[in-house]
């Protein structure tokens, strides 16, 4: 049996990685449904974005985190005080990486740029500043659990 797996590339580190995954996804998407998040499935997302990590996770926790609050504030002003169009969409995504690169923080540009996508692109029910809150709330909760998980369950190695 140990020889089949090993042919088939399952070591310990995988199926410990795989385990880790799980345990920390399937954690954040209860949290997130506990509290009623409109949309609980970023939760486990970002879990999977931060544990799955080919950078140090903590890195990669602060680019979401500052990202996705830049870009929630962003397009929650550009969703309320500008026209609804590609310029505007365009013009955010640009401010995006300017405020990004200003605040120091260029690697979160990807997840600025996401978020004001989420926010500006797909149609919400609800006013531009409560989706933009959720987005952040629903971001944190699943880097949080990453970190919480990675912390306390550290691994030796990524499994390609």
């Amino acid at each position: 049996m140990a020889t089949i797996l090993r042919r088939l590339g399952l070591t310990g580190d995988a199926l410990m990685i795989s385990l880790r995954t799980t345990v920390a996804t399937v954690a954040s998407l209860l949290l997130a449904r506990t509290l009623r998040l409109p949309e609980f499935y970023w939760a486990p997302i970002s879990t999977i974005v931060i544990v799955l990590s080919t950078i140090p996770p903590l890195t990669l926790a602060w680019q979401r985190f500052a990202g996705t609050a830049m870009g929630a504030a962003l397009g929650a002003v550009l969703a309320t005080y500008a026209p609804n169009n590609w310029l505007v969409y365009g013009i955010g995504i640009f401010l995006c990486g300017v405020l990004t690169t200003i605040a120091r923080h260029g690697g979160s540009y990807r997840f600025a740029a996401i978020t004001l996508s989420i926010v500006l692109l797909i149609a919400h029910t609800r006013p531009p500043w409560v989706v933009a809150i959720h987005r952040f709330v629903e971001v944190s909760l699943g880097i949080a659990v990453a970190l919480l998980i990675t912390l306390i369950w550290p691994v030796s190695s990524q499994a390609s």
